[in-house]
């Protein structure tokens, strides 16, 4: 991965999870592994945001409001599906609510699987979204 041009900001919106990965996300922004050393920041603005950390599986009720909330990121933008419940529906994917993966309504960049998981697996997956993001920003920059 490249040094980053600027610092990367996420946003995460919970899409109906059961806040085992959003407890997980939360613990990989405490010191003890310390997802700010990359220069990564939660934010809570989408305008700010360069990466939506999304959890839980989609139902009818937040179709909208993500699908929005990815609308007013600018480009460059990465999208990270966090759990089993975020990249298929999971466990839940056969409820009469539950719509499927984030993937269903905006597209995904970067998976990270488990139920719940693991903060060394999501800082994995952040670091593999810097490096989507980066490249998004190269060809962004080759065009103009």
């Amino acid at each position: 991965m490249s040094s980053a041009s600027k610092s990367p900001w996420l946003l995460h919106y919970n899409a109906s999870s059961c806040n085992g990965c959003d407890i997980e996300i939360l613990a990989a922004l405490t010191p003890v592994y310390d997802v700010e050393r990359f220069g990564i920041i939660n934010t809570g603005n989408p305008a700010h945001a360069d990466i939506l950390v999304v959890t839980g599986g989609v139902n009818e009720q937040n179709k909208v409001v993500l699908k929005n909330l990815y609308d007013q990121i600018p480009e460059p933008k990465v999208v990270v599906a966090v759990g089993i419940c975020a990249s298929s529906g999971g466990v839940f994917r056969e409820c009469y609510n539950i719509s499927g993966g984030v993937d269903t309504i905006i597209p995904v960049d970067v998976y990270v699987p488990g139920c719940s998981v693991r903060p060394e697996a999501l800082i994995e997956g952040i670091v593999k979204a810097l490096g989507v993001l980066e490249e998004k920003r190269a060809a962004m920059e080759a065009k103009k």
